[in-house]
């Protein structure tokens, strides 16, 4: 079955980027020209989902507003003559249906996809976390939907770190079943380095089945009353098949204003419009001010 669906948590609080995110939900914070949030968007448009159900929290109604069209500034740019920021602007409103859920409290990401259950229905779905931001073309989800399509199984994105930072992560043990592809036997919750099972972290890209759902309301909550969707996973795995997926292209880490500047100065160095003046802003860091 096609995967038609994708649910993006976005319900977080942004700490990290406090006190720009008292007015400004973290997944609208830009990475050169476009927030965060529509490069997730876009790599699901581009693996086929047609509907986006993006999980917010109350105070986050701008998210909605950045994906509705806007009649007026539509019609002031056409008056001024300025078709490519007119086609920029459309663009977003076009890439998918998008729908909106809420979650009232912050419960963890395995409570936010739940809270999605009704939304997505009774069929396999993408969860990705608008934190992670892959480039490569195709998408990490395309890659990840392929793997699904030859194991009909669900697929979770992973990278190999450092060992020295292995503890920082959610940790995959698994058994390679052919280049890229391992077949999971369990998840383990940033593991002390000398107890982890592999390097494989997981990233925040899922293809999961409808049960899923069941899983995660049998699932308890942790220490700090939140719903893990890891925890809920390891149940899924006692009857279903989970593989990962060690997808091409370079991750950001969009959750720390360090990782978004890094993407920000490096898609900014990979575009030709925008290389050359990159180039020069890093040449020239360090100099006195004039």
């Amino acid at each position: 079955m096609k995967i038609r669906k994708a649910v993006i948590p976005a319900a977080g609080l942004g700490t990290r980027f406090l006190p720009v995110t008292k007015s400004v939900p973290k997944e609208l914070l830009p990475i050169l020209d476009k927030p965060m949030l529509q490069y997730v968007v876009e790599e699901a448009a581009e693996a086929g989902i047609e509907e986006v159900i993006i999980v917010t929290s109350p105070g986050k109604e701008t998210i909605a507003a950045y994906f509705q069209p806007d009649p007026a500034l539509e019609k002031h740019l056409a008056a001024g003559g300025d078709q490519d920021l007119l086609d920029r602007v459309r663009h977003v409103s076009s890439l998918a249906e998008v729908r909106f859920v809420i979650q009232e409290q912050p419960l963890g990401l395995g409570h936010a996809v739940l809270t999605a259950k009704a939304a997505v229905g009774d069929h396999p779905f993408a969860v990705m976390l608008p934190d992670d931001i892959v480039a490569h073309t195709p998408g990490a989800l395309a890659q990840m939907t392929e793997v699904r399509t030859r194991f009909d199984a669900g697929v979770v994105a992973v990278e190999r770190v450092p060992w020295e930072v292995v503890q920082n992560y959610g940790v995959v043990d698994a058994v390679e079943v052919e280049e890229r592809v391992h077949r999971i036997r369990q998840l383990v919750e940033k593991p002390p380095r000398e107890e982890a099972p592999s390097n494989l972290t997981i990233v925040g890209r899922y293809i999961l089945p409808p049960e899923i759902f069941s899983c995660l309301e049998r699932t308890p909550p942790g220490a700090r009353g939140e719903i893990q969707l890891t925890d809920g996973l390891s149940l899924l795995l006692e009857s279903q098949l989970l593989y990962a997926h060690e997808f091409q292209g370079r991750r950001y880490d969009g959750g720390t204003p360090l990782g978004l500047l890094r993407a920000s100065l490096e898609f900014g160095l990979a575009r030709a419009d925008t290389r050359d003046a990159v180039a020069d802003i890093l040449r020239g860091l360090g100099s006195p001010a004039s």
